[in-house]
């Protein structure tokens, strides 16, 4: 059986994402999908969805949903709380977990705490494809909901009913460290001093960014003036750091442009480009160089770390109630004697509830 989740109001910028669009760029069409495609998997995963399941991307805040006549379960991915409001009055209720709305119930998700992008999964969200994929890229009306993003009264189908709310017990780390690049393709369009202040000097983020692309302020990159500031176009990815001649760099996102014809001083690494795409206008960046080899080793162990969070997903336990998962997992009475056995107890230390 079908059920109806209704947009109230989309807040800024939300639409529907999945893990976009390999394999196009070489017809003109970007990858779009998930500015944090982790996170994403995580919500899916909340709902035992597939990973690669479409939801709900919103920038900033502000989404309100509804269930309509029957009940849908939902996962938030993210640094955000929401309040759920029903018959029996309103509860907030924190992120990184999966909640089951009732018919009629609303929840109002809350302004980020950190960053600008979070994610709510639908339990067996239906939502048809374009070119393999059910992600939104607004400028050339694919995928979505007509290729569009979401506004007030659309809907979206899912799985009705619930199937026991769950959570991560452990949460995502926000590293503080350098976002990795790897210098290249044009970076001998800029003179030395330059490439040493891109890998030195902090760089802020600008309120002009999207999903497209990230404008950063900072000490000026100054191309040779033998190469001059534009190139004959070539090919871009998301991740690629343009300079055009004002000599502030670009990094393009998820819906980048597959072609440009600015010089590209550095191209930040898979593994961090996420943690750079959620960063909020302000947030302060700075960029180190690593090879290509370091780059797919980070690939390859920031998978193992989503796979690990997702392995590590658990049952609910709301504030105040017993967690019997964790009770199950543990000696709770130390120090046990057998009246038969001429053998010491194990251990007569206390136990320390101070879970690791």
């Amino acid at each position: 059986m079908r059920a109806v989740l209704e947009v109230v109001s989309p807040g800024a910028m939300a639409s529907i994402q999945d893990l976009g669009r390999p394999g196009l760029r070489r017809v003109g069409v970007p990858h779009a999908g998930a500015l944090e495609p982790g996170w994403l998997r995580l919500a899916n995963a909340l709902l035992g969805n597939a990973e690669d399941a479409p939801a709900i991307e919103f920038l900033a805040g502000g989404l309100v949903l509804r269930a309509r006549e029957l009940p849908v379960q939902i996962a938030l991915a993210g640094h955000f709380a929401a309040a759920l409001t029903g018959a029996d009055g309103q509860r907030r209720v924190e992120s990184w977990r999966s909640v089951t709305l009732a018919p009629g119930e609303t929840l109002r998700c809350g302004m980020l705490s950190a960053g600008r992008v979070g994610y709510v999964a639908l339990a067996g969200i239906r939502v048809p494809q374009q070119l393999g994929s059910a992600s939104t890229y607004a400028r050339a009306r694919l995928g979505g909901l007509d290729g569009r993003l979401l506004t007030p009264a659309a809907q979206l189908l899912a799985t009705a009913g619930s199937h026991g709310e769950k959570r991560l017990r452990t949460l995502p780390v926000d590293a503080k460290a350098a976002i990795r690049v790897v210098l290249g393709p044009q970076d001998n369009y800029f003179d030395a001093g330059s490439i040493a202040r891109l890998l030195s000097e902090p760089y802020e983020v600008l309120a002009a960014a999207d999903r497209m692309g990230m404008r950063l302020d900072g000490p000026l990159l100054r191309h040779r003036p033998e190469k001059g500031s534009e190139i004959i176009s070539d090919a871009t990815v998301p991740g690629s750091m343009q300079v055009p001649g004002q000599g502030q760099p670009i990094v393009l996102l998820a819906d980048g442009q597959t072609a440009g014809g600015y010089p590209k001083i550095a191209t930040v690494i898979s593994a961090d480009l996420p943690r750079l795409a959620v960063m909020a206008p302000g947030q302060i960046v700075r960029f180190a160089a690593v090879s290509v080899v370091a780059a797919e080793q980070a690939a390859r162990a920031r998978a193992a770390t989503l796979r690990a969070l997702i392995a590590d997903i658990g049952p609910l336990a709301e504030a105040g109630a017993l967690d019997l998962q964790a009770i199950y997992a543990v000696n709770l009475v130390s120090g046990v004697v057998d009246a038969r056995s001429e053998e010491p107890p194990i251990s007569s230390a206390p136990y320390s509830w101070e879970r690791n």
